[in-house]
């Protein structure tokens, strides 16, 4: 399993682009981890499913409206990532209503999730492979701060937590 000190896996997320430009077309694009984290710090939390209750009403809210703090506090960008494909994260964007705040990021076929360590098994739920619910403070590719939940928990991965760290 990911732990502090350790770097993001060198794997491919995929971003679903609403406008082309600067070399994205419109759809599905890919985001190399390793590139895309580069001289960046980033505040990634992760979950099991786009639309899913506390994702949607608790998970992804959070990151919005603490955006303007955790950007003071020296974050450069905002991932979300979900075991899910990129034209669903992209929908799930438009309804939440992320815009440029927080890159919606999706990890297929797990490829990242999996590195990581960070899996959670739904299969006898009809979810199959998912995302464990996590947050990381990421600082040049590697992992400052981790903030694993226990199993069916919303306590430490939640954006108060994350911008307390990044102001640390």
């Amino acid at each position: 399993m990911i732990k502090v000190g350790d770097s993001l896996p060198a794997t491919t997320l995929m971003e679903f682009s609403e406008v082309q430009g600067n070399g994205c077309s419109l759809g599905p694009n890919p985001v190399d981890v390793a590139k895309a984290s580069a001289g960046k710090t980033i505040a990634l939390f992760a979950l099991p499913g786009a639309f899913t209750p506390t994702c949607s009403a608790k998970h992804v809210p959070g990151y919005l409206e603490k955006f303007p703090e955790l950007k003071a506090a020296g974050v450069d960008e905002i991932w979300c990532v979900s075991v899910n494909d990129a034209f669903v994260m992209g929908a799930w964007a438009r309804d939440q209503k992320t815009g440029t705040k927080v890159r919606m990021l999706a990890d297929g076929d797990a490829a990242f999730t999996q590195a990581t360590g960070l899996t959670l098994d739904l299969t006898g739920k009809g979810m199959g492979l998912r995302s464990a619910r996590y947050s990381m403070l990421v600082k040049d590719g590697k992992v400052a701060a981790l903030n694993i939940e226990g199993p069916g928990k919303f306590e430490v991965s939640d954006a108060a937590t994350l911008l307390a760290q990044a102001q640390a």
